[in-house]
């Protein structure tokens, strides 16, 4: 039973003083819409959201929130599943940042950018495009709306993340606003002390806002690094018989520093993908892959290989590897890819048309439509990020939990798939997903094309059905934790507090009593109080 809890008028009416009321929201449509994420529906109802456009506008809004005792609840795209900006209390206000979306400066001087921190990850690559450069992590698959201080404070795989690792590790600086409304600032910041430049001078204190869940802080503004846009790039794709072969050849890669970029598929997801897809999305694709060529005669080649390559160019029941290599020389490329193919030899690959490899880089942020399975199913990940010799063990204990289910899933028509992924030379990415005959919702319903939508079913409630991917998610959890993985987007899914040990809490809980002294922030968040 929800629990709704109206912002008095006079009230709101301060907000509004603060932002324009037309940026002041309380029609119950939009508080609901606030108040769940892809995964579940909270318990509460936000109370009012609240838009700011500017730094200034966002330290007041949380200042007079402070003064009057709201919980405040960040919110970027709304694209989370782990509960972490919904929500947790009555009266909480929600701030949407996605006014706060301005590209605020381009150095290709001093090769940093500043934007603010609702921009999305596409605007950004499409704001420095003309100057050739871009970040080296340069966003998730989400990034069409997920934003980039979403991104710092959840973390990011996908783009660049074989080289570069997550969002964090190509950030410099941070404008914070704390919970009074005081804004915090990191990093070398030049003679004016607004012109950020390098990231560490004393203490890194950005790093504790990275990967925060919105508990400590409210990102406004951040500053990036830069990197030419490397010249030349190439893909390759494997399939290999078992994902246990998958990820030895996976981790060799990772350890080689070869791939700009991995992905990696289960046959399940594999052939989700592909009943996904749909004639006119083929259309629009060879369209991209053309264009992705400088030379119209390269691109209507590319095109066509990927075209010819078909649906059908992985074995049912084979894993599929998807490599994206990158650098500034084409000899230095055709190198890496060299190596690549040896390596996947050597595990027992064998090299397919890299049609989905090609899509991936042409289509880097396509529509979010995949937060729905093909018929309409509703759709949630969980996962784990492990060491390099761990995977192989972390993935096999997984597949045979869910042999062991798959009678129960089986029952009540859940399926079941994997995606892989690697992170710089020292982690790989696990993510088991399910699709489950749930029907869909107003945040689905907010993000996927309406196009797309109208061709799903409106499957309803099956509220067996989620309960057992609930419990299924719970067992993964826990699986997680007996090899020592790590999590993004932690919010309030993950029992990181525990796995932390006694002065590293006592830290972290003197950082949450002097920039959240009442507890206001994402309560409940990382395991913190609600």
């Amino acid at each position: 039973m929800t629990i709704l809890s109206p912002c008095p008028p006079d009230l709101r009416d301060r907000f509004a003083q603060l932002v324009g009321s037309e940026n002041c929201r309380d029609d119950e449509a939009s508080l609901r819409l606030f108040s769940e994420d892809i995964w579940a529906v909270s318990d509460h109802v936000a109370s009012l959201i609240v838009a700011p456009e500017t730094t200034e506008q966002l330290a007041d809004v949380v200042a007079l929130a402070h003064v009057e005792g709201l919980p405040i609840s960040p919110r970027g795209a709304g694209m989370g599943y782990t509960s972490s900006y919904v929500p947790a209390a009555p009266k909480t206000i929600s701030i949407d940042t996605t006014r706060m979306d301005k590209v605020l400066a381009i150095s290709p001087e001093d090769m940093t950018v500043t934007v603010q921190a609702g921009c999305s990850w596409l605007a950004l690559n499409e704001a420095l495009k003309p100057h050739g450069l871009r970040t080296p992590f340069w966003g998730p698959m989400s990034g069409i709306a997920s934003t980039i201080g979403g991104g710092l404070s959840q973390l990011n795989a996908m783009f660049g993340a074989g080289h570069y690792g997550t969002s964090s590790e190509s950030m410099i600086a941070l404008t914070m606003v704390l919970a009074d409304g005081r804004t915090l600032r990191t990093g070398a910041r030049g003679a004016d002390g607004d012109t950020p430049f390098y990231r560490h001078y004393g203490p890194d204190l950005a790093a504790l806002f990275c990967g925060d869940s919105g508990t400590l802080g409210i990102k406004a503004e951040v500053t990036m690094r830069l990197i030419r846009t490397p010249a030349f790039e190439d893909c390759a794709s494997f399939s290999f018989g078992t994902g246990e072969a998958m990820l030895e050849a996976l981790a060799e890669i990772a350890r080689a520093g070869l791939a700009a970029e991995t992905c990696g598929f289960d046959p399940g997801l594999a052939r989700v993908r592909m009943k996904r897809m749909s004639l006119a999305q083929d259309v629009k694709t060879l369209g991209k892959v053309i264009a992705k060529e400088k030379n119209l005669g390269k691109g209507l080649l590319a095109a066509a290989k990927v075209a010819f390559g078909g649906r059908d160019f992985i074995d049912d029941g084979d894993y599929s590897m998807h490599i994206a290599c990158e650098g500034r020389s084409k000899a230095g490329v055709a190198d890496d890819i060299a190596q690549v193919r040896a390596i996947a030899a050597r595990f027992g690959g064998t090299e397919t048309a890299n049609t989905i490899a090609k899509v991936i880089r042409a289509m880097p942020f396509p529509p979010p439509n995949s937060m729905l399975g093909p018929e309409g199913e509703s759709w949630a990940p969980v996962h784990g990020h492990v060491s390099l010799s761990n995977a192989p063990k972390l993935l096999g204990r997984i597949e045979a939990y869910f042999a062991e289910m798959q009678p129960r899933f089986d029952a009540l028509g859940i399926f079941t798939g994997f995606l892989f992924t690697s992170l710089s030379t020292n982690a790989l990415t696990i993510e088991p997903v399910f699709f489950w005959p749930e029907g869909y919702r107003p945040v689905h319903a907010a993000m996927v094309e309406p196009s797309h939508l109208a061709r799903l079913k409106q499957m309803g409630s099956a509220p067996e059905a989620t309960a057992l991917v609930t419990e299924a998610r719970d067992h993964i959890k826990a699986i997680c934790a007996e090899f020592g993985a790590a999590h993004f987007q932690i919010g309030r899914a993950y029992d990181w507090r525990r796995s932390r040990d006694e002065a590293f809490r006592d830290v972290i809980d003197a950082v949450k009593a002097v920039v959240d002294p009442k507890g206001l922030f994402n309560p409940g968040g990382l395991g913190f109080p609600k």
